[in-house]
């Protein structure tokens, strides 16, 4: 092959190795009995369905030019005149499979992923900062109508001034995970508050956590790792508290990881939201001690889910939104008016496109 590198094809050949056992295992009655399991294989074979279609096409083409050289050399005019022919539409294709190949070897296996977990919490900025969160979901919000994504809001904590000190949902639809995970991390904001009797310009911060929702075939979690406590919900006052102690908070005790919920007047389904908020942060973390351990230049990737750095400001007297992930880019900066109004998409493209390139870079 003279377009595709070597170490590509040996990748493929891999990939495409991996597909064939996970179909044999797959067929095994004990693995199909195993719930669990059998859906961990299938979704794993799933996403190397393309690698192996890649394969397949690599060792057709490899093939068609071995025998295309043999005619050329047999010395026979007519078919010299037919190899040389197979040979060029050859080199055209193995252009294209070159870039269709590394699109392939790049891709992770979450990327797919339909269903994520939003997790947003005011920082430093007081009741300023919560207004920004409140700000921030009214964006998302646009943000998912012009995607037709389901929203699905799993616990709320309101501060006094009309914004969210923290808040939990779920979204669904095509896209959600490959697109959305570029929003973890720290977002500052650069106004005068409603507040600010001097017209100061102040900066306060939120923290955003996108997180995959993980299945229950994703993550095992027995009851005796888990601390279930049921309290009465606290909200804003009037009707909306609970009587009843129906808030639920699950501390899973091998880690630490606390959740709570109580926006549900039923305790059971407080705790069934309390569950999958819980599951996606283990998920996540074990995610994210795996990508550790397989490189540090994984850490590097705009997509990594680092919710400790600062990824975005949002300067309103300025009218500009900062990302600084795209640092030395041709494109960092954009309109605050049209990001705040929920048209993320020129943004997010460009956070793709550099991880893309990282991504390349690692294989």
């Amino acid at each position: 092959m003279a377009s595709l590198h070597p170490a590509l094809i040996q990748k493929l050949t891999e990939r495409a190795g991996r597909h064939a056992e996970l179909t044999e295992q797959l067929a095994d009655p004990a693995v199909a009995g195993d719930a669990k399991r059998f859906t961990q294989l299938l979704r794993e074979r799933g996403s190397l369905e393309q690698s192996k279609e890649l394969f397949d096409r690599v060792q057709g083409l490899i093939q068609r030019r071995a025998e295309a050289s043999e005619l050329l050399a047999s010395g026979d005019p007519e078919m010299a005149e037919l190899a040389e022919e197979e040979l060029a539409d050859a080199e055209r294709e193995e252009s294209e499979l070159d870039e269709e190949v590394k699109s392939a070897l790049i891709r992770d296996a979450e990327d797919d992923r339909t269903k994520v977990i939003f997790e947003m919490r005011a920082g430093t900025g007081g009741d300023e900062a919560t207004l920004f969160v409140a700000d921030l979901w009214r964006m998302y919000m646009r943000y998912f109508e012009n995607h037709h994504w389901k929203v699905e809001m799993l616990s709320e904590s309101e501060s006094e001034v009309g914004g969210y000190k923290d808040l939990s949902f779920a979204v669904e639809g095509e896209g959600t995970w490959s697109l959305l995970r570029f929003e973890s991390g720290v977002h500052r904001v650069q106004r005068v508050p409603s507040t600010e009797t001097k017209g100061r310009v102040h900066t306060s911060a939120a923290t955003v956590a996108v997180l995959p929702e993980a299945e229950e075939a994703d993550v095992e979690i027995h009851d005796n790792d888990l601390r279930i406590d049921t309290m009465r919900s606290s909200g804003p006052g009037g009707q909306s508290v609970n009587k009843t102690s129906s808030a639920v908070r699950i501390t899973h005790l091998p880690t630490d990881t606390v959740v709570v919920c109580q926006d549900e007047k039923s305790q059971h389904k407080n705790k069934a939201k309390a569950m999958r908020i819980l599951r996606s942060r283990l998920y996540e973390a074990e995610r994210d001690r795996i990508h550790a351990e397989r490189s540090a230049a994984r850490r590097s990737l705009v997509g990594t889910g680092d919710r400790s750095g600062k990824v975005r400001t949002y300067n309103w007297p300025q009218n500009r939104v900062t990302d600084h992930r795209l640092e030395g880019s041709d494109q960092k900066n954009f309109s605050l008016e049209q990001i705040i109004a929920g048209r993320l998409d020129g943004l997010i493209e460009q956070l793709n496109l550099l991880e893309r390139e990282n991504r390349l870079k690692d294989l």
